[in-house]
């Protein structure tokens, strides 16, 4: 399966802006609908009585309110976390955008632009990313409001394993959703609000393309594209991925991840330059 990416597309993204602060993307997108955004993070961890660590990974829907789940993962690694998001992404579609923190999974400190695996594969999949600057968690408020609800209302008060605390996390679930008026919403639930996402999760793309004018290469293991007989490092967060390359004149090159430009390839040099605040268009 391919996901096609246009040039309308490319401009597009370079609406974006990034953190002055750190670098990280930002694209603060006010949620007008259902799935505009979704906001994910883990909760505050507490041990259960059974001395098990208990860290719920939640996302909510930004614009209803609407908590799409509240899971203990077994670990919090990109593979766990991956999967997760594709039964929710299964369940409910795909958002437009999602919120997180600067935290693994969702964000790697070296990579260009933030990017790690996860949040690599979630632009695959034609979802923007909205990064919050780091220690800085009232920009996710409405998301650590949830939190709050959530650690009143079971923290240290449920007896017994994880199973069943999952069990009473989805009955606080249930609950919050379906049962709890919000003032917010027009002393309406979450669940009266929420519609699943009209973008189907069609599962992982094999490849992206790019229009006709980028070069298309594919970033091996060890990070590193090949172009013109040079083996240029890139980023780890994109192994196996394929990345277009625009021509800017001269020996340099924008280097495209789906609809994202991360910085430039120059030739004379045989190195990549990661996008900075100061060069946000990468095509020159």
């Amino acid at each position: 399966m391919k996901r096609v990416l246009d040039k309308a597309g490319l401009v597009e993204k370079r609406r974006s802006r990034r953190s002055r602060d750190t670098g990280r993307l930002q694209s603060r997108v006010d949620a007008q609908a259902p799935n505009d955004v979704w906001t994910v993070d883990f909760k505050g961890w507490w041990y259960t009585p059974t001395h098990e660590r208990c860290e719920p990974f939640t996302v909510r829907d930004a614009y209803s309110r609407y908590v799409l789940a509240s899971a203990i993962l077994p670990d919090a690694r990109t593979e766990t976390v991956q999967q997760a998001c594709e039964g929710l992404f299964e369940r409910y579609g795909l958002p437009g955008t999602i919120r997180s923190d600067n935290g693994r999974p969702f964000a790697a400190t070296t990579a260009p632009l933030g990017l790690s695996r996860l949040s690599a594969w979630w632009l695959a999949l034609g979802i923007d990313l909205d990064r919050i600057d780091p220690g800085c968690p009232y920009q996710n408020g409405a998301h650590e409001r949830m939190h709050g609800d959530l650690a009143r209302d079971l923290e240290r008060r449920i007896n017994g394993d994880l199973a069943r605390h999952q069990a009473a996390l989805e009955t606080w679930r249930h609950t919050f959703n379906d049962e709890r008026p919000h003032e917010a919403l027009g002393m309406r639930c979450p669940a009266e609000i929420y519609s699943p996402s009209s973008r189907r999760y069609e599962g992982t793309p094999d490849q992206l393309d790019y229009p006709d004018d980028l070069l298309d290469r594919r970033v091996n293991a060890a990070g590193q594209i090949k172009l013109h007989g040079m083996a240029i490092a890139i980023s780890t967060a994109l192994r196996g991925w394929n990345v277009g390359l625009k021509p800017r004149g001269g020996r340099e090159y924008a280097l495209y991840f789906a609809r994202l430009c991360l910085g430039r390839v120059d030739l004379s040099t045989e190195s990549f330059h990661p996008a900075t605040n100061e060069d946000l268009r990468c095509d020159g």
